[in-house]
Parts: structure tokens; C-alpha cells; sequence
């Protein structure tokens, strides 16, 4: 944590001694003096799903004094939950929406926004950014922190919407072992390990581990599997000088999902009366090949060494290097045809869906050293919570290119055979090498003015450097370049109308260099990717209240934001150029309220407002046709989540709902009804859970999800031909061992 505590001298302890040997002295003056009769009664823990402090070392103050919204995701909620991965995680958070991709193609690994701008490229893992299309499980996550508003100082280029930090799990000297083995509908078998052992007095080791395989539920031939492992050895714990050395490997063996055809939907449009008409697909109709696949590799390996200069500064260095590859081939689905070879216009059962193969063959690489120091002191009678550092950081991306495969038959709409032969695409050896070397340094500082007045500010300088390299099929070899410095900025002034209770007003910046999320640079000078272009700039404004309510046991949270990004590419109708004119802004406000109500009844619940507006943003499609965009895709006006549970005895009930507003595909002025889906519709989706503790030792949880079967889209592609639907009514029991 980013504000010093002192590990020789706890005020409580000494206190709780003292009275203790006071105490004690007077029993023995007085020796016919006699303790009441004390009742002691057993009751089950409950363990908060409310935290005060952030591990993210760059925050200077407690989460009540940080002026930004910042919410963290206990791994406690989400055991409760039943929830196993990053994208399910994010659900206890709104204003986050889930992508598919573009059109034929489809995303990999976790794909979402936030607050109206793609966060993909903005997960970070202790505080480093995690590169890689990666499907995220939280099996070694002790928290998750999801930091809102731009984030240019706190991590640099790209953070426009905010970023997501994921705490790992590390050493400690409490022995502890716990495991889970679960199983649920869709044949879901899940097992996990996690260990912690004290070998003495200042040294533990650490082994988490994952495995799980399982069908989708209501898809075909759509299968995942997992195996991680995750160990960690700590020296020094509990003394000034502590070292952290930790791994993670992640392999996964996939069948990837292209989705089914939105024909037949509400909202769907097609030019053709008969495919206007047409019914809905089986939502279990699989379009791919049998042959389809999807195999991830990631490996992670990081140093953390800490030393405690005085009681007020510690100084750090981490170091890591991280790698991951995916290499996947997926069928993906496009055009609808009534009138393909010896089909009937009018006969459903002979209408056709485009097929298209693709292939994806990526690495990714990182390494990164970050140094900094946390200290509390006093200047001119003001005390200050500083933290600064250095970052030295090397990021890789490389892509081969694979030709289209030909021919590709066409599936049958309503009954598509997965024996089909569909060619597998083939390496061109055409392929793209693009890296970025990073070098910055940042500073934070709060300063105390009073009791109740608070400033801060922040500034990260950087250097960047992208240079993408590509090879054509033909052999020639063009080379790209980039460079820039950047400078970001934050700023906030906090008043505390009591001392659980905060008010402030803060300003953040960041800037999104060209080919920032994969350092592939374009020579096209129209392209959003060229070099030739200035980084987007974003600024947002933040006026918020938190408070630590009901004996400080609940949280809740409010703020209004306003964030504008500019520079970004526009089509010009005049000069027929394109400019960096166009800009993109989201206003709105969020609420947040997390922790007990009472002893025993928890809550976790999120609302968020956003109004999303594109300004000047002009397109010109092949056709030459302008189009003028009018809003932001696949923003919702309003978001919501809430779980809550209460434990009585040995028994845990709990349930939750989430809410998505309706969320716009085409927000432009063509006219969106020739372009199949125009929107993915409102939903709203209830959870619930059963648990009961066996023992100290032994917990069994039943989790059921959408236990009301609600059928909904939970992501569309861009073109609104295909969609993925969410998860129907399904169950997971599970075993939780302490041992």
C-alpha cells in the first residue's frame, strides 16, 4: 500500500498490552475481586466484501481520500458469486460493456469498454501492464481494481477510459490451505488448489492452481479448458527487507465461438422480404468446423523486492517479463442467401450463411523494470503522501498473415453440418514485427493542508518509440517509425466534512499515441495507425463524494464525470481529407454502495448514467458515401448491478440482478434499417446462491445463473449479422476445503 505504516511499533498492540498489565496488577492487589461470567458464542465469520485501502502503490491516500473513482472487487464476492473470470468479475462494476469485433472476425480473449472508451489494451497485474488475448481467470486474484476516468499519469499512453489492475495472490506467514472442486450444467468441471505455507519465521511459499474444462451451455461442439499453476516464494516477511518471486502459467485448448446468425431477432432487417421474414436460428447451431481450435500460452514471471528505509518511505523494484501467444483458427459467419445453388427463395430450409475462415498466429512480449519510493513527511509544517518512480518498459507484438481460405462452403442456415470440409488458411509469410521501448518517470503528492482540506497532483513524463516492421508475401521488407514525448496530468482538491467523509473535485489527462494498443503503424496517412498523426488527447473532470457509513462497515460512493477525447480521424466532405478534427464526449454520473448493512447482511450495487455524443466525425465508405456519426456505439445510457446476501447460522443466501440498457450499433446518419441488428436490446438478468458451512473446514455453495432463463444478446458483432447470446439458466455446486 502507498501510505507507511510502522511494522515495529503498533499503537493498538502496545495499548492492549498496557491495559492488560494494569489489569492484571489490580487483580492481584485486590484478591477477592472476581471476573464476571463470560458467554462466549459461536458465530459464523463473515468475511467484508468492503476494503479501505487500494494495493496499488501509486495512490497516496486511503480509498475515502482518493479523488477518483476507484472500486475494488474482493475475491470474497466473487467466490460468493460463483464467478471465474475477469469478464464476469466486471459485471460488479457498470458502465462496462463487453465486444465482440468486426464483422466476420471475432475479438479474442477479454474484450470490453469503459465509459464509453475500448479499455482492452488497459489490464494491468500488479500494477504492470498484462499484454496478450487472454481470457482471464481470477484463480490467483486477490482483488480486482477497476480505476475509472483518463490514467495517463498513473500508466502512461492508452488510458482514456481508465485501466483494470489485478492484485495477485502472494506469501504470507499464516499457514492456510484451501481448495475447491465444483461441477455444473454444461458438464463444468472445475478444481482449484490454493497453499500457503510459513517454512520459518520470515519465509512462506505459495502454490495456486487451476484446472477446468467444460461445454458452452446450449452450443454445439464449443468446448474450453484450462490448466494454470501459480507458485511464489517471499523472503524477509515481517521485516524491513522483503523479497517476492512469483510465477504464472496459463494454458488453455479452446474451441472458439463464432456466433449464430441475428436473422429473425427483434429489431432485425433484410432487404429481402422472404430473409425479412425468416425465423430465428437455434440458438445451438454451430457454424464452424470440427477442426476449429484455440490454444493460448502465457507465462509470467516477476521479482518484488521492498525495503523499509524508515517507518514513513519504503523503495521497490519490480521486474518482469511476460509472454503469451494464441494461435487460433475460427469460422466465422456473414451473409445471408435465399437464392444460392438449388435453393428456394421461399423454402427455408434451403437458405445459406456466408462462411469465412480465419487465422490468428500472436505473440506478445514484455519486460519492464519499475523502481519507485512511497514516504510520508512534513514540509513547512504540511504533511505530504508522495510516491514517485521510474519505468523502463519493452513491449512486442508479432503477427503472420495468413491467406484466405478458398473455396468455403456455405452453411445451411437452420441446419449447418460442422462435418463440412472448410479449408484451413495458409501462412503467406507475410508477417508484422511492431514494439514500443517506454521510458518514464511520474510523481504523486497529497498534501494535508488542514483536517478537513486535502491537494493533490500528479505528472508522468514518457518517451515512446514504435517501430513496426512487415514483410510482404513478395518479399519486401517497409519499416515505420513513431516517436513522441508525452506529458499527463492530474490534479484534485478533497474537503472532509467529517472524517468519513470525503467531497472533491479532480482533473485527469492521458494521450492514445497511433498503433498504441498493437505498434502496428500504417503508411496510409487517412489511417487512424499512421505516424504522421498527433497522439488523441483526454481530458476528464470528476466532482464526487465518498463516505464511510454505519460504523464505517458500508461505503458509498458518488460522482458526476465529464471526459473528452479529440484529435481523433474525421473524413472532411470539403477538402475530401481527413483531419483530426473529430472528437468523442461522455457525461454521466455513477453510484456505487459496497459492504454490511448489518453483521451479517452484505451488499455490493453499482448505477451508472452515460450520455455519449461523437462531435465532427465524419466517414467515407467505399462507395463514397459521407456518413456523420451521431453517437457512440455500444454505449448504454444506463447500467446497473447489485448483490446482496445474508448469513444466518451455518446458512448464506444471496442473489443479485444486472441491468444493460439498450445498446446502439449504428449511431450515424445512414439509414440503419438495411443493416440487419440496429441495436442489441435492454436486459435485465437475475442470480442467485445457497450456501451452507459443514464445519470450519467445509463449505458447499450452490450458484445459479439467470435463474429466470431470461434470453438475451450479450454481444454483437459490427455489422449486426451475428450475435453471441448470454448464458441461459445455469447451475454450479461447489465444495470449498480448508485444510
Amino acid at each position: 500500500m502507498s501510505y507507511i505504516r510502522s511494522r515495529k511499533h503498533n499503537p493498538v498492540r502496545i495499548a492492549a498490552l498496557v491495559a492488560a498489565t494494569f489489569s492484571m496488577t489490580a487483580m492481584a492487589a485486590d484478591e477477592v475481586s472476581q471476573l464476571p461470567e463470560v458467554a462466549v458464542k459461536s458465530k459464523k465469520e463473515v468475511e467484508s466484501f468492503k476494503t479501505d485501502e487500494s494495493a496499488n502503490t501509486k495512490f497516496t491516500k486511503p480509498l475515502l481520500d482518493t479523488t477518483q473513482t476507484v472500486q475494488v472487487i474482493k475475491k470474497e464476492l466473487l467466490r460468493d458469486q460463483g464467478v471465474f473470470t475477469l469478464t464476469d468479475a466486471l459485471r460488479n462494476t457498470p458502465g462496462i460493456t463487453m465486444q465482440l469485433g468486426e464483422n466476420g472476425n471475432t475479438s479474442a480473449g477479454d474484450t470490453f469498454s469503459m465509459r464509453g472508451f475500448n479499455a482492452s489494451n488497459q489490464l494491468f497485474v500488479d500494477g504492470i501492464r498484462d499484454l496478450g488475448a487472454v481470457t482471464r481467470d481470477v484463480f490467483n486474484t486477490e482483488q480486482v481494481e477497476v480505476v475509472k476516468g483518463p490514467a495517463g499519469s498513473d500508466i502512461g499512453r492508452g488510458a482514456a477510459s481508465g485501466y483494470i489492475n489485478l492484485i495477485t495472490k502472494l506469501p504470507t506467514l499464516t499457514n492456510s490451505n484451501y481448495a475447491t472442486a465444483g461441477y455444473g450444467t454444461g458438464n463444468k468441471k472445475r478444481a482449484t488448489l490454493d497453499m500457503n505455507q510459513a517454512l520459518s519465521d520470515t519465509i512462506a511459499v505459495r502454490l495456486n492452481g487451476l484446472i477446468t474444462e467444460s461445454d458452452v451451455q446450449k452450443r454445439d461442439n464449443v468446448d474450453n479448458q484450462n490448466f494454470s499453476i501459480a507458485p511464489s516464494i517471499a523472503f524477509g516477511l515481517g521485516t524491513d527487507a522483503r523479497g517476492y518471486f512469483y510465477s504464472q502459467h496459463i494454458r488453455q485448448d479452446n474451441t472458439p465461438d463464432g456466433g449464430i446468425p441475428s436473422i429473425g431477432m427483434s429489431g432485425f432487417y433484410n432487404s429481402n422480404a422472404n430473409l425479412n421474414a425468416g425465423r430465428k436460428v437455434d440458438r445451438s447451431n454451430f457454424y464452424g468446423s470440427k477442426n476449429d481450435y484455440e490454444r493460448v500460452d502465457a507465462d509470467m514471471f516477476t521479482a518484488k523486492l521492498e525495503y523499509d528505509l524508515s517507518d514513513k518511505t519504503t523503495v521497490r523494484n519490480i521486474t518482469r517479463y511476460g509472454r503469451s501467444s494464441i494461435d487460433r483458427v475460427l469460422t466465422g459467419i456473414n451473409g445471408l442467401n435465399p437464392a444460392g445453388s438449388g435453393a428456394v427463395a421461399t423454402d427455408p430450409s434451403t437458405w445459406t450463411v456466408a462462411r469465412t475462415r480465419q487465422r490468428i498466429d500472436r505473440d506478445d512480449q514484455i519486460l519492464i523494470n519499475q523502481t519507485s519510493l512511497n514516504s510520508i513527511f512534513d514540509i513547512g509544517g504540511f504533511k505530504n503522501s508522495f510516491t514517485g518512480g521510474i519505468e523502463l518498459i519493452h513491449e512486442e507484438q508479432k503477427n503472420r498473415t495468413f491467406a484466405a481460405a478458398t473455396p468455403i462452403t456455405a452453411a445451411n442456415l437452420y441446419n449447418p453440418d460442422d462435418n463440412d470440409y472448410l479449408p484451413k488458411p495458409t501462412a503467406t509469410g507475410a508477417k508484422t514485427d511492431g514494439r514500443t521501448a517506454t521510458i518514464a518517470a511520474y510523481a504523486f503528492d497529497t498534501i494535508d493542508l488542514t483536517d478537513k482540506w486535502q491537494v493533490n497532483g500528479g505528472v508522468r513524463f514518457e518517451r515512446y518509440d514504435t517501430r513496426a516492421n512487415a514483410l510482404a508475401a513478395t518479399g519486401v521488407r517497409t519499416s515505420l517509425s513513431d516517436s513522441d514525448n508525452l506529458s499527463s496530468y492530474k490534479a484534485g482538491i478533497l474537503y472532509k466534512p467529517a472524517t468519513n467523509g470525503s467531497v472533491y473535485l479532480a482533473y485527469g489527462s492521458s494521450y492514445t499515441p497511433p498503433a498504441s494498443a498493437n505498434f502496428a503503424l500504417s503508411a496510409d496517412p487517412d489511417n487512424q495507425n499512421s505516424g504522421a498523426l498527433d497522439p488523441q488527447k483526454t481530458d476528464n473532470v470528476e466532482l464526487g463524494t465518498k463516505w464511510n457509513l454505519l460504523n464505517d462497515q458500508l461505503n458509498v460512493t458518488a460522482a458526476l464525470f465529464r471526459t473528452e477525447n479529440d484529435k481523433q480521424t474525421s473524413f472532411d466532405p470539403v477538402t475530401a481529407q481527413a483531419t483530426q478534427m473529430g472528437k468523442t464526449r461522455v457525461t454521466g454520473y455513477e453510484l456505487m454502495a459496497v459492504g454490511n448493512l448489518t453483521e451479517y447482511w452484505q451488499v455490493s450495487a453499482g448505477l451508472t448514467k452515460m450520455n455519449a455524443k461523437a462531435l465532427d466525425q465524419n466517414s467515407q465508405n467505399n462507395a463514397g458515401v459521407v456518413s456523420t456519426s451521431t453517437g457512440v456505439r455500444w454505449i448504454p445510457e444506463y447500467s446497473a448491478t447489485l448483490w446482496t446476501q445474508y448469513s444466518y447460522n451455518n446458512f448464506t443466501i444471496g442473489g443479485g440482478a444486472r441491468y444493460m440498457g439498450e445498446q446502439k450499433r449504428l449511431v450515424t446518419t445512414v439509414d440503419p434499417s438495411i443493416n440487419n441488428m440496429p441495436e442489441i436490446q435492454s436486459y435485465t438478468v437475475f442470480d442467485a446462491m445457497l450456501a451452507y458451512a459443514v464445519n470450519k473446514s467445509v463449505n458447499l455453495r450452490l450458484n445459479v445463473y439467470n435463474i429466470f432463463n431470461k434470453e438475451y444478446i450479450n454481444t454483437m458483432n459490427n455489422s449486426g449479422a451475428r450475435v453471441q447470446m448470454g448464458l441461459p439458466r445455469a447451475a454450479m455446486a461447489t465444495a470449498e476445503i480448508k485444510f
